[in-house]
């Protein structure tokens, strides 16, 4: 059991130990689905889903494998509950917005081998978190990702209306503004005490 408090949780899962910004997972869905806020909004929301019921059933089977003395079975477990939560809101997403499923393409399935989730079952479960902890961490590791790619969207949909030299426009400005916005969040590792 990890007695760091829920605060301090959120704060350096949202923040300070940024998914995407500072441990550079889950770039594929920040990178390819962050071309519009609409959809970037949306795929952080079906992310921040799938991290919330990856957590938990992370915590779950961790806690039953532990009981079984079978801790090696982890990182399998944890690729079929993934894979199961994404199936979820895959489906979800398909009865009840075929234009976001639409627009969200083949990023959504390519949920399934995000390691932003794959990391936080596997870093909740090695930082010891209790239930509580787990859902915490969970909800601001998503919420972290959901502000990173809305972040990176508001300034790529900015980037349209201005004038960018050919040698920049595509992929290597989406890097460089990628860059600059991952030293932006290192400022904040001041936060963690």
């Amino acid at each position: 059991m990890n007695p760091e408090p829920l605060g301090n949780i959120f704060l350096n899962a949202l923040l300070i130990n940024n998914f995407v910004l500072s441990t550079f997972l889950g770039i594929c869905p920040f990178l390819g689905v962050s071309k519009k806020i609409e959809t970037a909004s949306r795929m952080g929301m079906a992310v921040t889903f799938v991290m919330l019921v990856s957590s938990l059933c992370a915590y779950g089977i961790n806690a039953l494998l532990i009981a079984i003395d079978a801790p090696y079975l982890q990182l399998i477990s944890y690729i079929v509950i993934i894979a199961s939560a994404v199936q979820l809101v895959e489906m979800v997403i398909k009865k009840f917005s075929p234009a976001l499923f639409r627009a969200l393409g083949i990023f959504l399935p390519l949920i399934t081998t995000n390691c932003a989730i794959l990391g936080l079952a596997l870093f909740q479960t090695s930082k010891q978190y209790d239930l509580v902890q787990s859902l915490v961490y969970a909800i601001a590791a998503g919420l972290g990702f959901m502000l990173a790619i809305v972040l990176m969207a508001g300034i790529r949909e900015e980037l349209e209306l201005a004038e960018v030299p050919d040698l920049m426009k595509g992929t290597a400005l989406v890097l460089l503004i990628a860059g600059i916005l991952s030293v932006a969040f290192m400022g904040f590792a001041g936060l963690g005490a």
